[in-house]
């Protein structure tokens, strides 16, 4: 399977891993049929796991192989390649929050320029916005290794970017459904939480073509592109993922576990599979 997938075109490649992710968006919002409701504590744990994941992701994944191209490719230093892709990623993300009106599941006030859109609209912004990063990720990742070959020796591999790829699929299995039953609760049917639910993860294939195919065009950009890319993600872990698991009125530890698993998984995955 490995070799029918290697043959196609990079930017195909990009939208097949992101469906990927996705799918694993919808399975974990599809925990809202569930007759009863994951606890605090577990969704806490779900979150924090996703944060460990993306963190372990940007630099593994996106940093690393951003430096080390540009290394090889960059008259600037290396460093300052990366440092002006990162920021500006997280520039990018920290702009559109503050225009874009949405508003966060656990929130009683919509963030963003003000306006008399429907809650429903505002939720599925938020959620909507806060997973461009992912399919970005992946669709640079799935580019760079197109390119790769003929810029860095292989710096930034297939088997690399689809270690990425089942990182942030393992990530979205619990963001989907850090989604999905709050609003349950909120008192939507089951049927709209898991609608809005995997919803989060439809624009992943759409950021994921667009990221892939942004730099196969331009590709002395991709060391930026994939700095970007980690501080898009990075971003979201520090705005959204992290106070979102810390949230609970009572101590636990359950967000930092579920992190440092997180965090190991991917390593272990880039490590090992990149």
């Amino acid at each position: 399977m490995y070799d029918w997938f290697k043959e196609l075109d990079p930017i195909l490649q990009a939208l097949l891993a992101t469906l990927f992710t996705w799918f694993l968006t919808a399975a974990g919002a599809a925990l809202v049929f569930m007759k009863k409701e994951l606890g605090r504590n577990t969704l806490d744990a779900m979150l924090g796991m996703a944060s460990g994941v993306m963190i372990a992701a940007s630099f593994w994944s996106l940093l690393a192989p951003g430096i080390e191209m540009a290394e090889a490719t960059s008259n600037l230093p290396a460093w300052l390649v990366v440092v002006i892709g990162f920021l500006a990623g997280g520039g990018a993300l920290w702009l559109i929050d503050k225009i874009l009106p949405h508003l966060h599941p656990s929130m009683s006030k919509a963030e963003g320029i003000q306006t008399s859109w429907k809650r429903t609209t505002l939720l599925v912004l938020a959620i909507t916005l806060h997973n461009i990063p992912e399919g970005l990720a992946v669709g640079v990742a799935f580019g760079a290794a197109a390119v790769s070959m003929g810029v860095d020796g292989g710096t930034t591999s297939l088997a690399a970017a689809m270690a990425l790829a089942l990182g942030i699929g393992i990530q979205n299995f619990p963001e989907g459904t850090a989604v999905s039953m709050p609003m349950r609760r909120e008192g939507f049917s089951r049927k709209k939480a898991f609608f809005y639910g995997q919803m989060s993860g439809m624009v992943e294939p759409i950021a994921g073509v667009a990221g892939a195919t942004l730099v196969i065009i331009a590709t002395p950009i991709l060391p930026y592109a994939l700095a970007f890319a980690a501080g898009a993600m990075i971003y979201v872990v520090v705005e959204e993922l992290i106070p979102a698991a810390k949230r609970s009125e009572t101590p636990t530890d359950a967000p930092t576990v579920g992190a440092m698993i997180g965090f190991a998984i991917m390593m272990a995955l880039d490590v090992g599979l990149g």
